[in-house]
């Protein structure tokens, strides 16, 4: 079929709907022809048309089909030589996905036609097959842009007022008894009314949504009969996963994704997505074909000395090279696509130090931080970095310029050690409760750098995490790889299910605990979905592939005394700006007043001194949190001022008595908070000043002074 082009334009790169037909472009360096291949059906498995593009300009291929519309499904051919010793492995008999893709079709059919060379010849990948890929492969998608956003605004939430919840599109959703059938474990079911009002009644403010750019499933999983659930294995870095989808698969996805969005936006609710630009889904050098290898190899990925193998920093088998300047222009093009057109709040960066690598060392001037501190659009929303990847001079905790905020891995695991009795100095525990300004402070940074969670999707849930000791991985057969292999956990007595009373009840007093610690802390507390509900995954640690009933909230089963202590816990920790500070402590007194913004105590009543701070033995201590030594000011410019609160941790086995601290702390305290007994209430028990508080074995208990009654 002849198809009429014109030459068209280099930029934007892509597919690009004008009203009147399609600008097509795409970049690469060391192609010798470049072939756009248009489909009538996905599942096609030759071209309808087949148009040569000839104009290039500056290393991008391009040109213009008039009277092409969206829903037109297309691919790319792109010619080269095929030497995979030299880093070229072009080889026109492979259809290639567009990385500008806007939308795909469908999901992979696995084939030995998808990889580039033959499968089990002698040498390898360095053989070359000559058939073709068009019918497996799934084809990118003409997207009309037009959405009705219907003055769409960002809710713009400051961070020390975030509180994040981490989910999986089809996981939260998928077994909703009050959630249609028909939309369960889609975009559409994340922006129905049940799941908006229960978020909103839980408290949250942002959703973190595990990755959500069209991914592949593993060859090596799906013929186990298992599938990549997590989706850490991106293939195309501005299109919805189509499996998300419940109302078409030719661009519907994109129109179903920004009318979720713009729901939860009008709820108050901020979309952060967990993204993967560190490398892709075409594995290492025995990996398939689907995209970015074909179209140039050479100019997306980081290859050693010999070129023929791949740099890997990630686990997953290659590397994209960051330094290069399409690759940057890919990673900003697609953060920028998601902010402007997609209108979402921020992006958790996974594995972000391989981003920030120069040669092998990973650089904190890299061009990576140095083009989004510039840019006036990306610059501006939430940007969380997991801070670490798997290769050596990585970064660690605490080392991401000014700007980002971090998973605090050491906060997790400080926490995790404290509450579990094991030996860890009262000083580190100190620290993570009050911000980690050992890590951040010094970076002009504030407490709210530190994104502080117990749990996140790789590792144990927060119900697992006080049930079992050892892993139980069922099915995957794979040890976990995320960084928390040793867990950290404690079962309370006996592994796993149980029937024994007194086991069950410590297990909710911990969870208690955990919840407590969680949201009275410095920085921005990060909560996993189903955590609330006493979530299990089984003892399974590492459910990557997973795509069942382990991973899936099960609602029926919802843990309702705990998502109640949620709830109220939630809306206390907000209620209070002590517990959301915008700045570090102090620790000296407050003008005018001789007490300091926060002092540290023993059990009896005495501040604590540097020795005490060194012992790995001590189990418990206090916190006094002074609600006139928060240094900040409202949306006026009125001083913030606060109630004073008395926290007291125990994670001893057997109970304390506590003295309370003498009388200029506090003449009257008031309990507000004991995890052991499930107590969140503003009216419970006074205590005067320098009396005895009785605090339980392993429980937190929350005293409050009003401030009205503050001299």
């Amino acid at each position: 079929m002849t198809i009429e082009s014109y030459p068209g334009h280099p930029y934007p790169l892509g597919a690009t709907w004008d009203g009147e037909g399609v600008n097509f472009a795409l970049f690469s360096e060391n192609a010798t022809a470049v072939e756009l291949c248009l489909f009538n059906s996905s599942d096609d498995d030759e071209e309808f048309a087949k148009i040569k593009m000839t104009e290039r300009t500056h290393q991008i291929w391009h040109a213009y089909l008039p009277g092409i519309k969206p829903g037109q499904l297309y691919g790319y051919r792109v010619h080269g030589p095929y030497e995979p010793q030299n880093g070229q492995r072009f080889n026109p008999n492979k259809l290639l996905l567009d990385p500008y893709a806007k939308a795909i079709s469908r999901t992979i059919e696995w084939h030995d036609s998808l990889f580039g060379y033959e499968l089990g010849h002698p040498d390898e990948d360095l053989s070359f097959s000559e058939t073709d890929s068009a019918r497996y492969i799934p084809k990118s998608v003409v997207v009309d842009p037009r959405f009705n956003w219907e003055n769409d605004k960002r809710p713009d939430i400051p961070y020390h007022r975030t509180i994040i919840y981490e989910t999986h599109v089809k996981g939260f959703t998928k077994l909703h008894p009050d959630i249609p059938e028909e939309i369960r474990g889609t975009y559409a079911a994340i922006g129905h009314p049940v799941t908006i009002n229960y978020l909103k009644e839980l408290g949250i403010t942002a959703i973190e949504l595990m990755p959500v750019h069209h991914f592949i499933n593993d060859r090596h999983l799906v013929e186990k009969g298992l599938s990549n659930y997590w989706g850490y294995n991106t293939i195309g870095y501005f299109a919805p996963d189509v499996r998300y989808s419940s109302s078409g698969t030719h661009g519907e996805q994109v129109v179903e994704f920004k009318e979720m969005v713009k729901a939860l936006h009008k709820a108050g609710i901020e979309v952060i997505l967990d993204v993967v630009y560190n490398h892709t889904a075409e594995g290492n050098h025995m990996g398939p074909t689907l995209s970015f290898r074909g179209i140039d190899n050479a100019a997306y990925y980081r290859l050693t000395e010999d070129k023929r193998f791949y740099m890997d920093y990630t686990g997953t088998g290659n590397t994209l090279n960051a330094n290069l300047p399409n690759v940057l222009r890919l990673i900003m093009d697609s953060l920028r696509y998601w902010i402007l057109e997609m209108h979402v709040d921020g992006f958790r960066f996974d594995l972000a130090s391989t981003l920030a690598r120069e040669l092998h060392e990973v650089d904190r001037l890299s061009a990576f931080f140095d083009i989004i501190h510039q840019d006036p659009v990306i610059s501006q929303v939430k940007l969380i970095a997991e801070p670490w990847d798997v290769g050596e001079g990585g970064y660690q905790v605490g080392e991401f310029p000014a700007g980002w905020a971090e998973w605090n891995g050491k906060y997790r695991d400080c926490i995790r050690d404290y509450w579990r009795g094991a030996d860890s100095m009262l000083a580190e525990f100190a620290e993570r409760f009050t911000g980690s300004s050992d890590l951040y402070k010094d970076d002009y940074r504030s407490p709210t750098a530190s994104i502080n969670f117990i749990t996140a999707h790789d590792g144990f849930t927060l119900n697992d995490l006080v049930s079992y000791n050892e892993k139980h991985n069922m099915a995957n057969g794979e040890d976990n790889n995320d960084g928390d292999s040793h867990n950290r956990s404690w079962n309370c007595g006996e592994e796993g299910p149980t029937d024994k009373k007194e086991v069950l009840e410590l297990r909710a007093k911990q969870k208690r605990n955990f919840l407590t610690t969680l949201f009275l802390s410095q920085g921005v507390p990060m909560l996993v979905a189903g955590d609330e509900l006493s979530r299990t995954q089984q003892g399974n640690n590492n459910a990557y592939c997973q795509d069942n009933e382990i991973s899936w909230l099960n609602w029926q089963e919802a843990d309702q005394d705990l998502l109640k202590f949620t709830k109220r816990l939630i809306k206390f920790a907000k209620s209070h700006p002590v517990f959301n500070r915008r700045g570090w402590f102090k620790g000296k007194p407050i003008k005018g007043i001789t007490i300091k913004d926060i002092a540290w105590f023993l059990p009896e009543g005495r501040e604590m001194s540097e020795e005490n701070w060194n012992h790995d033995f001590a189990k418990s201590l206090a916190v006094y949190l002074n609600g006139r030594g928060l240094h900040a000011k409202g949306p006026k410019g009125e001083q913030v001022i606060d109630d004073n609160f008395y926290v007291i941790f125990n994670a001893h086995y057997e109970p304390l008595k506590y003295k309370l601290p003498p009388k200029k702390y506090g003449d009257s305290w008031t309990k507000v908070i004991d995890t052991a007994e499930n107590i969140i209430d503003n009216k419970g028990e006074e205590f005067k000043s320098g009396t005895t508080v009785e605090v339980a074995a392993r429980s937190v208990v929350v005293l409050l002074q009003p401030k009205d009654t503050q001299s």
